[in-house]
């Protein structure tokens, strides 16, 4: 008996699609990071008054602070500077990318609150790339303000030299390390204002106790341990160090001493980096945990 219940099967389609060329698969990782830096140099396109307000602040403190005590520099103790305006530049230029870097952190929890972020996770990019994506764009908008900041060095008698190179370049690594700090607090915290209330507490004590306002030695001993604790110290002596400008900006009055040794720019900013990296790491790994 002949059975007519069954159609035979239809030949098996042995075709396989060739595996992707390595140059596309490395184009799709980067991808994420693109997009994502994108997004956040689209905001600060969009944005001229966020750009031009992030600049008041560092220019008061430059400008009306900088003179007021460059004019009492015989007040001011053993450092005697000649031009505290200099001094304080480099914590000016320190300052000036320390807002826009949070505010990659700020983003991130109303992306939550939005739902944008829910978005973010179904994407096929790994959680990694999308904190990454956005350190990058933050530090790269940091950056930018450090470089509008540096353009007016000349305020305080900022030599523009091939130097201010290298210093735009610690400041895209200030402005990292400012945008880990963000994201970590980011990822931790959920709600808006429980946010900007721990950033505002604990960005503006990191700036007082840098260095930045007055010379980092011969402070009393509670102050001086919380001095050299501060990682933001060795950002601004570093820069300091190296800007082109008056011998008040690395006179042995000013300069960061650890008892009697004074830690060179290098390891200084190998402190940063490490700082940087862990900081980077633990928010990455607290993102690929969110739910």
């Amino acid at each position: 008996m002949s059975r007519t219940d069954t159609a035979p099967l239809a030949p098996t389609d042995r075709t396989t699609t060739p595996d992707s060329p390595p140059t596309d698969r490395r184009s799709n990782a980067l991808r994420p990071y693109a997009l994502l830096w994108r997004r956040e140099m689209t905001r600060l396109r969009h944005n001229p008054v966020r750009l031009a307000m992030g600049l008041v602040t560092p220019l008061l403190f430059l400008v009306v602070l900088g003179t007021g005590l460059d004019a009492a520099s015989s007040t001011l103790g053993k450092a005697q500077l000649n031009d505290y305006r200099a001094y304080l530049f480099p914590g000016v230029l320190v300052m000036s990318v320390q807002a826009p870097a949070i505010a990659v952190g700020i983003s991130l929890v109303w992306d939550r609150r939005l739902g944008v972020l829910r978005q973010m996770l179904v994407s096929p990019f790994p959680r990694s790339s999308i904190v990454l994506g956005l350190a990058l764009g933050g530090a790269t908008t940091g950056g930018i303000y450090g470089l509008m900041v540096l353009s007016v060095g000349g305020i305080a008698s900022i030599s523009y030299t091939p130097m201010l190179l290298l210093v735009l370049l610690e400041m895209l690594l200030v402005s990292l390390m400012f945008t880990s700090f963000g994201l970590l607090a980011a990822v931790t915290i959920k709600q808006v204002d429980t946010f900007q209330i721990v950033v505002n507490l604990s960005m503006m004590p990191l700036m007082f106790f840098s260095g930045a306002m007055f010379p980092p030695n011969g402070l009393p001993g509670w102050l001086d341990a919380v001095v050299k604790l501060n990682p933001l110290t060795y950002g601004v002596d570093a820069v300091r160090r190296t800007l082109p400008g008056p011998d008040s900006l690395t006179s042995e009055q000013t300069r960061l001493l650890l008892g009697d040794w004074n830690p060179p720019v290098l390891a200084e900013l190998g402190l940063l980096a490490a700082i940087t990296a862990a900081a980077l790491g633990l928010a990455t790994y607290r993102f690929s945990r969110t739910p």
